[in-house]
């Protein structure tokens, strides 16, 4: 059984290089195929999932990491209830929204978990 890898991102990509710098790593992780990566997006990080990262620190680790995650056919989780959900437009890879519950269900199936 593959290992699970969790990476929880909580900084602003507006004024944190974390979250597109966490999207770059659970890109190379997953690529080994090697561990199950999931990703959770929580408050202000929710906004890395956004159509236009002209403005984000690193946003080039946006639109070249994104799509890889995309194909792994499985959704990207984010904090239920989060305003920044609504901010969105058009998410460059889909998104489920978790509550903390299931968060921390998830957080405590995982093998690893990795904060940015």
């Amino acid at each position: 059984m593959k290992p699970k890898v969790l990476i929880v991102v909580e900084s602003d990509p507006r004024t944190s290089g974390r979250p597109a710098e966490a999207i770059r790593v659970a890109a190379g992780i997953g690529t080994w195929k090697k561990a199950e990566v999931l990703l959770y997006l929580r408050g202000p990080a929710i906004l890395s999932l956004a159509e236009y990262s002209d403005e984000w620190i690193d946003e080039d680790n946006f639109s070249r990491y994104l799509p890889i995650l995309k194909d792994w056919g499985r959704p990207v989780y984010v904090q239920k209830g989060a305003p920044q959900t609504s901010e969105l437009g058009e998410a460059l890879t889909p998104f489920e929204e978790v509550s903390d519950a299931q968060w921390a269900s998830i957080a405590a199936q995982s093998t690893y978990v990795f904060r940015f």
